[in-house]
């Protein structure tokens, strides 16, 4: 309540600012990031559409305009637009969320060189590590690589442990899909998927145990067991669940600080995920590990759903201090 006070407090004096120097543009464009900040998507939307009326030539307000025409009303080709002469503007405060949302939306549109153009031009300009590397919370040291084998994350008797209990692992993930929403499986919440069914039931996230884990206690214990997974505050443990035909965006992750473990619990041919140029394809009771920040895409084009555990383990070259401090995403 106190933070919500607070978000009100700063938005009315916003307002109030407003009306005192009408003329002036920062003003405007500073309370559409607030509205954006605290989920105020359409007062945002409207304020942006009022400043491009007057101001049109405003790259801050077409790139704003155009991230919230893509990802809040899911109109990918004007989004794209807006976001483009946004960026082409050159006007301060236009990040890396912008690159990475237009070259997002190219893909989405079947654009894909005009990605790759953008993707390029954000590495280039410091926002992203590579182009195929497009998280946007990082620690620069650290080592970076598509995939990662069990000894090289130096977690490898975590994740034995994880392979040797797979099929108690699988009959708890398989007793959660006879559940009913709210209390099961729930879209992925991101809008990646392209094509098809997949879905999530989340155990941990934040670096916090979730009420599914009442559903899943034999999982969370030997999650909980384990502080690079349990206490990683930049991931998530979760089952999912991705049906016949389902194709899921090439995209990123949002950091660099972790990697992203998946155990094989119900699989068959015909599924794979790309990472970079590499592919993987799933196996019951076995691991693979993968960063995540890097470029991934996965298609299902089998017969039977694919059931896996998804474990985020904090990057091993992470110091403690560093796990302590670092904000949770």
């Amino acid at each position: 309540m106190k933070f919500r006070g607070f978000q009100g407090k700063a938005i009315r004096t916003q307002q109030r600012l407003i009306l005192r120097f009408p003329e002036d543009l920062s003003l405007r464009n500073e309370l559409a990031v607030i509205y954006m900040t605290v989920g105020q998507n359409d007062a945002a939307k409207e304020l942006l559409e009022d400043t491009l009326k007057t101001w049109p030539d405003s790259g801050f307000a077409k790139a704003h305009y155009g991230f919230i025409l893509k990802n809040i009303h899911h109109d990918i080709k004007e989004g794209a637009r807006y976001m483009r002469e946004g960026i082409d503007s050159g006007e301060e405060g236009i990040d890396g969320r912008f690159y990475y949302h237009l070259g997002d939306a190219y893909e989405r549109l079947g654009r894909r060189s005009d990605a790759e153009k953008i993707y390029e031009e954000g590495a280039r300009r410091g926002y992203f590590r590579s182009k195929d590397q497009r998280s946007l919370y990082n620690v620069d040291r650290l080592e970076s690589k598509p995939f990662w084998t069990k000894e090289e994350t130096t977690y490898e008797t975590f994740l034995n442990k994880l392979e040797a209990n797979w099929e108690i692992i699988r009959d708890e993930g398989l007793s959660l899909m006879n559940l009913t929403p709210p209390e099961g499986f729930k879209d992925e919440s991101e809008s990646l998927r392209d094509t098809g069914d997949w879905k999530q039931f989340e155990l941990y996230a934040r670096g916090r145990k979730l009420p599914g884990c009442s559903k899943a206690p034999k999982t969370c214990a030997l999650i909980g067991s384990f502080e690079p997974a349990s206490s990683c505050k930049r991931g998530q443990a979760k089952f999912s669940v991705m049906h016949p035909g389902t194709h899921v965006w090439a995209h990123t992750g949002p950091t660099n600080c972790r990697l992203r473990s998946h155990l094989g619990l119900k699989v068959s041919e015909g599924m794979v995920i790309r990472v970079v140029n590499e592919t993987r394809t799933w196996e019951e009771g076995k691991i693979f590990v993968f960063d995540d920040s890097f470029d991934h895409e996965v298609w299902h084009n089998g017969t039977e759903f694919r059931l896996v555990l998804i474990v985020d383990l904090w990057h091993p070259d992470l110091t403690e201090n560093e796990r302590q401090t670092l904000p949770a995403i």
